[in-house]
């Protein structure tokens, strides 16, 4: 009895497999190509240029930022394709520098105090994305195409936080009450609630095909928009993500 039932399973599924196999060699003969993408996104949040807010660079982590998407490319000629995609990924950092006259708002103990800071500020930032790319794409060959494109993203959650220790803060004006933070009176910092929840961004990337399946990818994506809502005041200068993905696509 088993044997039969067994026998029919495997039957069922072989047939499935089948017509699965004929429905996507009759979308490639129509153009149509299927990816997922698995990567890490390496980079930073940084203001363009570095203000003169920033003196030194002390630290800097770029933490690996997991990212997956599901692409759909319809090549229509001469080489050429349209795609678009849906990706969730984690864009994060954290970074140490020594500041001076840095707008903040920190608190220190029951105490908020904001003004001009001078001395170390560490940040981390952390956010998950939900990125709509649309890209055209040009085919080389068989083994090389390149792409260039926008991005959509909405925010899903993140962190913006640090601390500054180190140095005084001057309250209110660059020439106000001095406050001081040493190593154990350090001042803390959370902007998180103040995120932008939607971003746009230019995206680059390129694939090298390795095997029949599997290929080789690499995405830039550089936002256009400050990662802050427009009536954020707190920090000076926009702050943009900045972002390479490096990772591979299996091709179905």
């Amino acid at each position: 009895m088993i044997v039969p039932i067994l026998t029919l399973i495997f039957s069922v599924k072989a047939g499935a497999q089948e017509e699965r196999n004929a429905n996507l060699i009759k979308s490639e003969r129509l153009g149509w190509e299927y990816e997922i993408r698995a990567g890490i996104n390496l980079g930073g949040t940084s203001p363009l240029p570095l203000p003169r807010e920033i003196r030194k660079i002390k630290s800097f982590n770029p933490k690996f930022n997991g990212a997956v998407e599901g692409v759909v490319t319809k090549w229509i000629g001469s080489g050429w394709g349209i795609s678009g995609g849906l990706k969730l990924e984690e864009k994060g950092m954290e970074t140490g520098a020594d500041v001076k006259n840095y707008h903040t708002k920190v608190i220190k103990g029951d105490q908020k105090v904001e003004g001009y800071f001078t001395g170390y500020n560490s940040t981390s930032v952390n956010m998950t994305y939900l990125t709509v790319p649309i890209m055209a794409n040009y085919r080389f060959n068989s083994r090389w195409k390149v792409r260039a494109g926008i991005g959509t993203s909405v925010l899903l959650g993140g962190d913006f936080n640090g601390y500054v220790k180190d140095g005084y803060l001057r309250n209110g004006t660059p020439v106000g009450e001095k406050v001081t933070f040493s190593e154990d009176g350090r001042g803390t910092f959370d902007f998180s609630d103040d995120l932008r929840r939607m971003q746009w961004s230019a995206m680059l990337g390129c694939s090298w095909r390795a095997y029949r399946h599997f290929s080789v990818v690499a995405d830039l994506s550089w936002g256009f928009t400050d990662i802050f809502k427009e009536s954020f005041k707190t920090i000076s200068f926009n702050m943009y993500p900045i972002y390479c993905n490096v990772g591979f696509a299996y091709t179905f």
